[in-house]
């Protein structure tokens, strides 16, 4: 009898090892990265005016799961995927339903998936479009990832997702462009980091070129998101240096104030996963936006562990901008959305081109 018990433990145990060695074999030969990508596809519209006032947004999006009670599991949180279907299109109509209401001239939207088993497999990207009426758009896609089997009782499950820039104005071409990330297993967890960059013609002969970001959060190497800035900016300051005017934004996964815990009044000693941006990597030309208002600091984003709750959550700012020297900057400005739909809020900064001496 101990006998049998023995071979079918045995046998138990040799169907779990090829089950498990099957789903790593399946993890490590799916991974790829996502190729750079140039479209030169142009999109009609008017030219950007010098000297005249102009509005844009960024926000990450969360792939419509975030309302402000969802705790994310690698956030320290529970939760792998949005609650429902209809939960994706509340958090993302309101989203919109916000977006349209400040009619901003471009958007820079992150973590929007077009298929993928945490959102139900909505198309987010072609909602984001059709619910923005009057925007030409580019979508660059950062993630390709094989099916995740975790959490075990609710895995996160496959999924695509990327980044969108909308434009109400003529766009010449535009690209996708990949950045540095980890080599190890944390590859697995992150997305396959990338920037795109949209040229929009300026009535000078130049262009205004739009980029939007989405950097890495979850690295054991701090040197990978210093890299990532590093290819960055130096990106920008080759478009500054032809003469081209430069606005960048999204979600930095820095601290972009420095010290949020401290302007925010809550404790980060727990959280190490933003770390204060080191801004001597911009160099000549280009400048971080800061947003914020000191009456009133308002932050652009919460650690998802739980449910949100003002004054005790953890919370900073990670989202914003970056400009070259012949932007000049009017505003920039969190707007507080109170986290009802994303792990974000968006932030909205106004600009003018300068014209030449």
């Amino acid at each position: 009898m101990l006998k049998k018990i023995l071979k079918i433990l045995a046998i138990a145990l040799a169907v779990v090892i090829v089950v498990v060695g099957g789903y790593v074999a399946y993890v490590f030969i799916s991974y790829h990265r996502l190729p750079d990508m140039d479209d030169q596809t142009a999109m009609a519209g008017e030219a950007a005016q010098l000297e005249r006032p102009y509005a844009i947004a960024t926000w990450n999006l969360g792939f419509g799961a975030y309302s402000d009670d969802f705790g994310f599991f690698m956030d320290g949180g529970t939760e792998s995927r949005a609650r429902s279907k209809e939960a994706v299109y509340d958090n993302l109509g309101h989203a919109f339903g916000v977006l349209n209401d400040l009619a901003p001239d471009f958007m820079l939207l992150q973590e929007l998936d077009t298929d993928a088993d945490r959102s139900y497999h909505v198309d987010e990207a072609a909602l984001a479009g059709e619910s923005l009426p009057g925007y030409n758009g580019y979508f660059a896609q950062n993630y390709d990832s094989p099916y995740l089997f975790y959490p075990i009782l609710r895995p996160h499950g496959a999924s695509k997702a990327g980044i969108l820039t909308l434009a109400n104005k003529a766009v010449e071409r535009a690209a996708r462009r990949s950045l540095p990330i980890e080599t190890g297993f944390t590859k697995f967890l992150d997305l396959d980091r990338c920037y795109s960059k949209v040229w929009v013609p300026v009535e000078n002969g130049k262009a205004l070129v739009l980029y939007n970001l989405h950097l890495s959060a979850y690295t054991s190497d701090g040197t990978i998101a210093d890299e990532q800035l590093e290819k960055l900016t130096a990106d920008m300051r080759q478009e500054y240096a032809a003469g081209n005017y430069v606005v960048g934004g999204g979600d930095f996964n820095k601290d972009l104030l420095g010290n949020s815990p401290e302007v925010f009044g809550v404790s980060g000693e727990a959280y190490t996963w933003a770390q204060p941006i080191k801004t001597g990597v911009f160099g000549n030309g280009l400048t971080l936006v800061d947003s914020l208002d000191a009456a009133s600091p308002i932050p652009s984003c919460r650690n998802a562990d739980g449910q949100y709750v003002p004054g005790e959550s953890f919370v900073l700012t990670v989202d914003g901008f970056i400009v070259s020297d012949n932007v000049a900057v009017d505003s920039c400005r969190v707007i507080n959305e109170g986290f009802k739909c994303s792990d974000h809020n968006p932030v909205v900064m106004t600009f003018e081109l300068k014209g030449e001496d």
